[in-house]
């Protein structure tokens, strides 16, 4: 049977620091919510660590009965705990922990890796995880300077696309060593760029998505082609998510 925990138990503080970066990178783990984010956790391989959930989820959702068969610690939390475990303002009453994973840039660039160029958003990067997914991209590599990838808003808005694209995190310094040794070319997405339907883009690339307001900022110097998105009447910009998930769309699809 899962272990009741109590309200004061140090497991829910463990739980509540993964809300924060310093907790996620001091754990190497992260949490997420949801029986239908555990389903595709579940589905893709992922190894759950933990798994707290309520009593009505716990007898609501099967997948928690078959994983604390397969071993995983699962325990039962009152609703006011799941309350303070979970970031949502109607909790599901079932939060899993994970590890965080992510890979070296260099494993990425067999194919067409997407870069999100310290996009703080994490709207904006959940939607470009879909897409990235959607699209066949090798994997998403963030910025050091933007949003965390394992923030609970990513997670939610990736709807699972976390779960299935590889990813990496660093510098534009680790991006460009990294692409000069492997002979990777490097396209930035911005206005002004040539015009991307006219871009060819090889088997391999890197395609760089800029910030929300400061375009491509330093990750510009790292680009060996600048592409844009010709747009009609009065609009300025694109949301980030948009532009980079047409683009993607672009350099992954068609004949290259």
């Amino acid at each position: 049977m899962p272990v009741k925990l109590g309200a004061h138990s140090d497991r829910l503080s463990y739980v509540r620091g993964l809300s924060t970066v310093k907790g996620r990178r001091e754990a190497a783990s992260f949490a997420f919510e949801g029986p239908t984010l555990l389903a595709e956790a579940r589905d893709r391989g992922i190894a759950i660590q933990e798994l707290y959930v309520t009593e009505a989820a716990y007898a609501a959702a099967p997948l928690a009965a078959e994983l604390e068969d397969a071993g995983i610690p699962v325990f039962i939390v009152d609703d006011r705990a799941a309350r303070k475990i979970s970031d949502l303002e109607t909790p599901t009453g079932m939060v899993a922990v994970a590890p965080t994973q992510l890979k070296p840039v260099a494993e990425l660039l067999g194919g067409g890796l997407l870069v999100l160029a310290d996009l703080n958003d994490p709207g904006n990067a959940g939607t470009l995880l879909r897409s990235a997914q959607a699209f066949g991209a090798s994997g998403v590599f963030f910025g050091s300077q933007g949003v965390d990838p394992f923030h609970p808003k990513v997670v939610r808005g990736a709807m699972g696309a976390l779960f299935g694209v590889p990813l990496a995190a660093g510098g534009p310094e680790e991006l460009q060593a990294a692409a000069r040794i492997a002979g990777v070319p490097v396209y930035g997405l911005a206005a002004g760029g040539e015009a991307l339907g006219s871009v060819h883009f090889p088997k391999d690339f890197v395609l760089i998505v800029g910030h929300e307001r400061h375009g491509l900022g330093r990750w510009e110097a790292l680009c060996d082609h600048i592409a844009g998105i010709p747009m009609q009447g009065h609009t300025e910009s694109l949301n980030a998510a948009v532009a980079g998930s047409i683009a993607l769309y672009e350099a992954l699809g068609g004949d290259r």
